[in-house]
């Protein structure tokens, strides 16, 4: 119940801007962001480096309200695919559809995801494609089978919850996507996505085995120790070299587990959210971790 209230909260605009005009602890804030901006991320970036962690940066903000804000997200990633190479190699970037105009102007959205690729495949730096609501989810779709020819290194997040991803993944592998695949965090009805945690959890270790068995360099964004360890045993199971696949984590969570699979010969990357608009990616995670929720509500009190 009150991770389904948090998910709503996420994405109420009026709590937005209450909440985001108060002034919280920079502590609780700075434990799931690297900071507000692209330096300050690529310093946190090169500290993980050094620890043999690798990062996908994430630019903060979603489902912009005109095109102009499109463009200047877009030229914002521009910026952090330039810096990569030099300052902390190999890294990727994560985008959001709806950052990059998808609600507004799917066209729009495509013309700027393919100028990130371009600029991505230009570097030497690769792309990582989020998933989001259900109500992108087709259109995000259709626009990464498009790009994905040209762009073969392009990464597409896929939600075990959502009951389409299945069908969704087979419509594609030929095409050898790859993919990170994720519960999900998003708010959705029961018609579009299980909402029982124990199911979701079985459908993400079948999932995780179908994509061990059939793609190539799969990701595994999961803190989930059930999740973890089936992810493991199947590798081992079907022959697959611990360097040919990944486990990806949040920023903040779970700091010790990201270490102990880096000593365990395991590629690991942290998806690394940096920027001021972190009021919804905030409100989602305390929905997968309600425990969160009282350092939160302290924090507002200035506690």
């Amino acid at each position: 119940m009150i991770s389904r209230l948090l998910l709503h909260a996420s994405e109420s605009k009026k709590l937005e801007d209450l909440i985001s005009r108060m002034r919280l602890t920079r502590g609780l804030v700075s434990r799931y962001v690297a900071g507000t901006t692209l330096e300050e991320a690529l310093a946190v970036t090169a500290g993980l480096k050094r620890q043999g962690i690798d990062v996908s940066l994430d630019l903060l903000g979603e489902s912009v309200a005109d095109l102009k804000e499109s463009e200047r997200a877009t030229q914002e990633y521009v910026q952090a695919i330039k810096a990569i190479p030099g300052r902390v190699p190999g890294s990727t970037i994560s985008v959001k559809p709806s950052q990059l105009g998808i609600v507004v102007d799917p066209d729009a959205c495509a013309r700027n995801l393919s100028t990130l690729l371009e600029t991505a495949a230009d570097h030497g730096v690769a792309v990582e494609v989020d998933m989001e609501h259900s109500s992108v989810g087709p259109g995000t779709l259709e626009i990464y089978r498009t790009l994905l020819k040209q762009y073969p290194d392009t990464r597409v997040a896929m939600q075990a919850a959502v009951r389409r991803t299945q069908g969704d993944l087979e419509s594609f592998t030929e095409h050898k996507p790859r993919i990170r695949l994720v519960k999900g965090a998003f708010n959705e009805t029961l018609a579009v996505a299980v909402q029982d945690k124990e199911e979701v959890t079985i459908r993400y270790q079948e999932l995780s085995e179908w994509a061990l068995a059939n793609l190539p360099d799969p990701a595994f964004g999961t803190h989930d120790d059930k999740c973890i360890a089936h992810v493991k045993a199947t590798a081992e199971r079907l022959g697959v070299d611990r360097r040919d696949f990944e486990f990806q984590m949040l920023y903040g969570v779970r700091r010790k587990l990201w270490t102990e699979l880096v000593q365990q010969g395991y590629r690991v990357r942290i998806y690394l959210p940096y920027g001021t608009h972190w009021y919804p990616y905030l409100m989602r995670r305390m929905a997968e971790r309600p425990a969160n929720l009282l350092l939160f509500l302290r924090s507002l009190i200035g506690d």
